[in-house]
Parts: structure tokens; sequence; C-alpha cells
């Protein structure tokens, strides 16, 4: 380096460098700024086709909404009609969906992530969970109907309409579950290593605490799709009129617990508006309005809950 060039780099930048460094850093501020506003465009958008949606539901099925509505079986007279044997049926297909396919999306998940070595094989399975995410619910409903329906015999049932949503939507919670725990930082593991926790021990005490909101988004997004599916449930058998209730999960004898509506036969509200829906009659019509803004309410509730919920686990790993 000659003398002129020390004397530069002893001077430094030059103020056009410097100039062209702020122009820069301005542009993507700005750049910024735009993103930021296009996204809560956005937001707001959708926000506003959900309200205005909702809002059609409750003036449209107004007159139907009573205490008589949610205690009452289907009824050829638009007036008699409910939706009792539609909102305990769904309600119990979500038990049966949430019970199956979040315990083993979330191990799955763990394994892949925390376990398994990422070789050839796992690579396949990665590959085929993903794939899995984006199969038409129909095609589940074919495959239940052969495996469960046919094969295992649950006939057209809770426990056949439960565990063929538990299909549909592991693939995301599986992947939802991945990309939570993929998201909690390696640092902590080594921490944890290093002080001499086992792997279990570093991923029940550490990694699934700091990914219990990813977890939980989730299962938000795979039970906010099951609630609302209609073709894999009718595949299976779904009953679109049906006047009684599956059997009571609570016995009056030890252990006071029953597992006899696992094999009732099942409808559920995606099936009762279908039914309504498909009728002339203009008063079935706002039935199937208030049924959806029913519906539309319990998948809100329920998310509502989940969020509560995550809201709760990350108050506790920051206190």
């Amino acid at each position: 380096m000659n003398a002129s060039e020390r004397g530069v780099a002893r001077r430094g930048p030059s103020n056009m460098d410097i100039e062209a460094l702020r122009k820069g850093l301005s542009r993507r501020e700005i750049l910024d700024q735009v993103f930021v506003l296009v996204g809560l465009v956005v937001m707001l958008a959708c926000l506003a086709v959900l309200a205005v949606l909702f809002i059609d539901l409750v003036k449209s099925g107004a007159s139907r909404f009573g205490w008589d509505f949610f205690t009452s079986f289907a009824s050829r007279h638009a007036d008699r009609a409910g939706i009792l044997a539609a909102w305990v049926g769904t309600t119990l297909i979500m038990l049966v969906t949430a019970v199956c396919a979040v315990p083993v999306g979330v191990a799955a998940a763990i394994y892949l992530e925390e376990y398994a070595p990422k070789n050839w094989f796992t690579a396949i399975i990665e590959i085929n969970v993903t794939n899995l995410a984006g199969v038409p619910s129909i095609v589940y409903g074919l495959l239940a109907l052969g495996l469960f329906v046919y094969q295992f015999d649950l006939g057209q049932s809770i426990a056949a309409a439960g565990l063929t949503l538990a299909l549909l939507i592991l693939p995301i919670v599986i992947v939802a579950t991945r990309e939570a725990i993929r998201a909690v930082p390696n640092t902590i593991r080594e921490a944890a290593y290093g002080l001499g926790a086992t792997r279990w021990e570093v991923t029940k005490d550490h990694v699934l605490p700091y990914s219990t909101g990813g977890i939980l988004t989730g299962m938000i997004l795979g039970l906010s799709r099951a609630i609302g599916e209609t073709a894999p449930i009718i595949t299976i058998g779904a009953l679109s009129f049906i006047a009684f209730l599956p059997t009571s999960p609570i016995s009056s004898e030890f252990p006071f617990i029953s597992f006899k509506w696992l094999t009732d036969p099942f409808t559920a509200m995606p099936i009762q508006m279908f039914n309504w829906v498909s009728r002339p009659d203009p008063a079935f019509q706002a039935n199937a309005a208030a049924a959806g803004a029913i519906l539309l309410g319990m998948t809100l509730a329920m998310n509502g809950i989940a969020i509560w919920i995550r809201y709760r686990f990350r108050k506790k790993i920051n206190w």
C-alpha cells in the first residue's frame, strides 16, 4: 500500500459514500413501510369480508335465533326445525378429532425435528407429510370409507367421522408444530445440554414450552378446517335427517363414563346446512343462515379458547 492509499484508508469513507448509504437505507425504510401498509390493508380487507359475511348471516337468520332452535331436532316444517342433533354431533366429532390428531401430530413433529436422523428416509417422510396437507378432502373421505367403515367395521359412526377428520388435519398439525419447534433458538438447547440435561428433558422443559404458541396455532388452523368439512363425512355416511341424540358420554354407573356414543350414527352442522340450503322454501334458507352464523360462532369461540391458552403459556414463560 502506497502513501496515497494509506491516506485514503486513514480518512475513511468519503461524503459521497455516506450519502449513498443514507439513500439506500432510506429506500429500504420506505419499502418496509409500504410492505407494512399493504399487509395492514389486506388484513383489514379480510376482516371486513368476514364481518360482512357474519352480519349477513345474522340478519338472514335473525328470525330463527332462539332457545327452541338449539333444542329442537330437524323437521319437515321450517318453523319447528332445529340444530340440536347437528351441534351435538359436531361437538363430539371435534372431540374425537382433537384427541386423535393433536397428540399424534405433535409427537410426530417432535420426532422429526428432535430425534429423527437426517437421511433419505426422513426426507421422504417430510415430503409426503407436506404433500398430504394439500390433498383434497374428498380423497380422505374415500380412504376412510374403505379403511374405517369397511375394513375396521366402524360403520357410519362418530368414531369413523372423527378419525377421518383427524387424518385430514394431521399434516397441518405436523407442519405447524415442526415450524414452531424449528423457531426455538439452538442456543437454548445447547445451554441445556451443557448443564447435563438429556434430550427428552431439553425437549420437555425447554423446546415445547417455547413452541407452545406455534403448536396451538396449528391446532387452531386444523380444527377450524375440520369443523366446516362436509365432503369426507358425507362420503362415510353422515345422516342428513336425524331425530335423536347419540348416547350420553356420562353414565350413572361406575366408572361414570360411557363410550357407546362412538358407535352411534350422527349428523353435523355442515350437513344440516346443506340439507336446508337445497330446499326451495325461503324459511329453510333462514334456518341455514342461522345455522351458518352459529357454526361460525363456534369456530370463533374455539379459536378464542386456543388463543387464550396460548396467551397463558406465553405469559408463564415470560414470567
